[in-house]
């Protein structure tokens, strides 16, 4: 049985000055897949985080203080694989794989188009890329475990007001049918899985008190192969965590 963990950490420096390794040791995810790290290795002190049993593997994005994802793990890997390929993504540090025998598994950072029009395309591209890149891997890795920060909610159950959001980035219609389109490619939205409730997010706005009043988006997913669906144990959601404007996303499989 592995524990696998998502958590956009909005700058892993941040997180730590608020506890995030005292989470890490309490909660003990066997690999724990990191967003926006925001830092490079010799940034922070990794010795409190090896000491727990992981092994660091850090892809940050070339620019300082932006970007970039992580993968924090106590299994050793076969085989590392940093980036996609596509320089324009590779630059940002926006894609991280780690091979355990026939399963991998996969920090991905998706861009966001909340800063304006540029970016907005550059997400609707970096989509149709994406979605080229993963099927291109489907060939050679048939056994996915897609764990990140998406920056899409699927469904209307998946953010707190649907109407009034129905023109924000991360909630336009062309960004929903692709998440959907994606999954229908053969993955599974493991926390769907087995909770169909409402009201459960992973993102909150900084503004207006949301986090308390529990007005937030569900944009962080842990997707997996449907080829792994009878391996499938549990997945939760973990709001009490509070070192980031996001909060993790737990996945437990028996792979």
């Amino acid at each position: 049985m592995a524990k696998i963990v998502t958590y956009n950490v909005n700058g892993i420096r941040s997180a730590i000055s608020k506890g995030w390794i005292d989470w890490l040791q309490a909660t003990g995810p066997d690999v724990v897949c990191l967003q926006e790290i925001k830092a490079n290795p010799d940034q922070i002190d990794s010795s409190p985080i090896q000491k727990l049993g992981y092994e660091m593997y850090w892809y940050p994005a070339q620019k300082k203080g932006y970007s970039g994802v992580a993968v924090f793990s106590k299994i050793k890997p076969d085989h590392v694989e940093y980036g996609c390929g596509i320089k324009k993504y590779d630059d940002e540090g926006r894609v991280l794989r780690l091979d355990f025998k026939d399963v991998s598994v996969m920090s991905v950072y998706m861009p966001s188009g909340s800063s304006g029009e540029e970016r907005q395309a550059f997400k609707m591209v970096w989509l149709t890329d994406f979605q080229k890149y993963i099927d291109n891997l489907k060939k050679k890795r048939s056994k996915l475990i897609i764990c990140g920060d998406y920056n899409i909610c699927h469904k209307p159950i998946d953010i707190h007001n649907p109407v009034s959001n129905a023109n924000s980035s991360g909630f336009l219609p062309e960004e929903r049918e692709w998440i959907d389109n994606f999954m229908k490619t053969g993955f599974i939205d493991t926390f769907r899985h087995f909770n169909k409730e409402p009201h459960n997010y992973t993102w909150w706005s900084f503004r207006a008190n949301s986090r308390a009043k529990n007005l937030g988006w569900r944009i962080d997913y842990n997707l997996i192969s449907h080829t792994l669906e009878n391996k499938l144990k549990r997945a939760a959601i973990l709001p009490e965590a509070k070192h980031s404007d996001h909060c993790p996303v737990l996945l437990e499989i028996d792979f």
